[in-house]
């Protein structure tokens, strides 16, 4: 894809953010399920790492290359004329500059950055060390002069024993993403919880993002709560599983 159109279609996903509250990036993971999101009217979509990996069979948390995830992916930006993030999970190591190179030159506009480091015994990165890579993205998107979409998530809540514990780390986390560069926070695993989720939107002045299920989740209840952006993370996927076993069922010997 050439420099030109990945720029346009960077300012569109940024547009988008603006224009909807929340924006519906649905999850995909390969052609058929981009192109059928693009096809239901969608006006942006996010490649999901969990989904992708499994289309792919391999692990999530890292299971394949930072090369590998980029040769997947081409395809499927390619193959709709849309906005397209990417989930690059950790980083695969690389350093930030790096990172956001691979994802322009393949054609990705925006990406998901969390900081459970899995290719480091899946540690959690320290506030300000998050911050920092969040930091060198913003960087690097704007000496390559493409405005790509940093959406920074935490892990906080999904390590949790007691989320509501740790409440008050996690917002410190979002607020210093928000200042490094990030244009949307993402605190994974509180999607049925109106008590944090109204926290956490109300701790910061950029979209929250919000994982939701696209059947057992209401979209005016995330709008209530001052839900900024939504994806689907795996169960866009796993709910096709259930209703793909369902049709099947019947046909097994």
């Amino acid at each position: 894809m050439d420099l030109n159109t990945t720029v346009e279609r960077a300012r569109r996903l940024k547009k988008l953010h603006a224009e909807y509250r929340p924006l519906v990036l649905p999850t995909v993971w390969d052609v058929w399920s981009a192109r059928t999101a693009a096809d239901a009217g969608f006006p942006a979509l996010t490649i999901g790492s969990h989904p992708l990996a499994d289309s792919r069979g391999a692990e999530d948390h890292e299971g394949q290359t930072f090369e590998e995830v980029l040769a997947a992916v081409r395809p499927i930006i390619a193959a709709v004329d849309i906005p397209v993030s990417v989930d690059l999970e950790a980083g695969y190591g690389q350093e930030p500059a790096d990172l956001v190179a691979g994802l322009v030159e393949v054609g990705g506009v925006g990406l998901n950055l969390e900081d459970t480091v899995h290719s480091d015994g899946g540690r959690v990165r320290g506030t300000r060390e998050h911050a920092d890579y969040i930091a060198g993205l913003r960087a690097a998107a704007d000496k390559a002069g493409v405005p790509v979409w940093v959406n920074g998530r935490t892990d906080l809540f999904l390590h949790a024993e007691n989320p509501a514990a740790v409440l008050d780390e996690a917002i410190e986390r979002l607020r210093a993403m928000e200042q490094a560069g990030a244009d949307s926070v993402y605190p994974v695993a509180i999607q049925d919880d109106d008590d944090l989720l109204t926290a956490v939107t109300s701790a910061v002045s950029i979209p929250v993002n919000s994982t939701a299920h696209p059947v057992k989740h209401d979209l005016d209840r995330f709008r209530r709560l001052g839900v900024g952006r939504v994806t689907y993370g795996p169960l866009l996927q796993l709910a096709l599983t259930d209703s793909m076993k369902d049709m099947l069922r019947p046909w097994a010997p």
